[in-house]
C-alpha cells in the first residue's frame, strides 16, 4: 500500500512526458500565401502551394525607363491532400486554373533594379486563391 502513491506519481509523470512528446511532434501550421519564398510551402486559402523556380523575370527595373513592363513567370507545385505534387506555372497578374478555382500571383518582391542582380533566395511572392463552388 505504501508503494501505491509512488506508483501513481510515476505513472502521472510518464503520462505527462508522453503527452509532451505528442504535442511537440505536431506539424507547425503553414504560412499564408502573402509572403512566400522559393521552396517554401504555403496555404493559399484552399490549396497548398510551393513556388520552386523563377522561369522568367523580365520586369522593367524600377530605376530604368522601359517600353514594356515585362512579366514574371514562376514554376509551382500544388501539393494535393494525398501528398501528390502537381506542377503548374503562374504569370504575374494572371489567374491560373487550380483545384476548384484559380490562383493569381499578385506581387513579386523585391523590385527589379539595374544595379542589383536578384538571387533566387531574394524573391518573395504573394498569391490569392479564388475558390470554386
Amino acid at each position: 500500500m505504501q508503494n501505491l502513491p509512488r506508483l501513481a506519481a510515476s505513472t502521472l509523470v510518464a503520462a505527462l512526458a508522453l503527452s509532451a512528446c505528442a504535442a511537440t511532434s505536431r506539424q507547425t501550421p503553414l504560412p499564408d500565401a502573402s509572403d512566400v519564398a522559393l521552396g517554401q510551402k504555403a496555404y493559399a486559402d484552399g490549396p497548398v502551394i510551393e513556388p520552386v523556380e523563377v522561369i522568367e523575370d523580365s520586369r522593367c527595373p524600377m530605376n530604368a525607363r522601359c517600353i514594356w513592363a515585362g512579366r514574371v513567370k514562376v514554376k509551382m507545385m500544388w501539393i494535393r491532400p494525398t501528398g501528390e505534387k502537381q506542377p503548374f506555372e503562374v504569370t504575374l497578374g494572371e489567374a491560373t486554373p487550380l483545384a476548384d478555382g484559380s490562383i493569381t500571383l499578385e506581387s513579386v518582391r523585391p523590385e527589379k533594379r539595374t544595379d542589383v542582380k536578384l538571387k533566387p533566395a531574394d524573391y518573395r511572392f504573394s498569391f490569392r486563391f479564388a475558390g470554386g463552388l
